[in-house]
Parts: structure tokens; C-alpha cells; sequence
């Protein structure tokens, strides 16, 4: 069976805790900064991404803090998150566990994400 060192895994992941300062929720998944940001983006709010802990079952992650009052800054319905650097990179996408229908001026909340990297198989 293929294995990887956590220590591997955590050099990946620690540039997500170092660098991701930004969470969008977006109408639709981006694969650009310019698409998180900006294009798809209905709400964004500044979070804090813990360091690489065990993921189960198996693997390593990251937890994104939960979010509360995020400033919603169009109305849409966001389906998708982004984790971005806030300056120009987009770090991770994914799909929200449940669509939201927001309204321009409102605020929205999230739980905590998981960013993980499982073990080869």
C-alpha cells in the first residue's frame, strides 16, 4: 500500500493555514482568484485556518473556522466557498453543504470547513 508522511501532508496544508485569510461563499465554484472574489462571489468575511490535525478516516486537515455575520455583498444563492490568500490566490473550493439564497446588506454564517488530504490508497 502507498504511503506519504503526515509531514508531508502538513508542509501542503500549513500554506493554507499561513496564507488563506478570506472565505467567499459563491454562486457557483471558481478556479480563479478573480472568480472567488469578484465574478461569482455573493458574501465574504476574513477567518482563521487552524493548523494540520488528523482527518478521519484517514489522512490530515485543516479546519476553517466557523464563520458568523459574513457581509453578504450581492443577492444570489451561494452554493460554493473559497479560501483565498485575500491578495490574489484562490487556495481550496467546495461545495457548501447546503445551498443559501442571500440578500445584498444581509450577513450569512458557516460552520467550520474541513480542508483535508486523504492518504494514498
Amino acid at each position: 500500500m502507498p504511503f506519504l508522511s503526515d509531514n508531508i501532508f502538513d508542509s501542503g496544508l500549513g500554506y493554507a493555514t499561513t496564507n488563506g485569510t478570506r472565505i467567499d461563499v459563491c454562486s457557483q465554484e471558481p478556479t480563479t482568484y478573480a472568480e472567488a472574489t469578484s465574478t461569482y462571489t455573493v458574501g465574504t468575511k476574513a477567518v482563521t485556518v487552524g493548523s494540520p490535525v488528523n482527518n478521519s478516516p484517514d489522512g490530515r486537515k485543516v479546519i476553517v473556522a466557523a464563520v458568523s455575520a459574513g457581509g453578504v455583498t450581492a443577492t444570489g444563492t451561494a452554493s460554493h466557498w473559497a479560501l483565498t490568500d485575500g491578495t490574489g490566490e484562490l487556495l481550496a473550493t467546495g461545495t457548501l453543504s447546503a445551498s443559501q439564497a442571500l440578500t445584498s446588506g444581509n450577513t450569512f454564517d458557516l460552520a467550520a470547513i474541513d480542508v483535508a488530504l486523504r492518504d494514498p490508497t
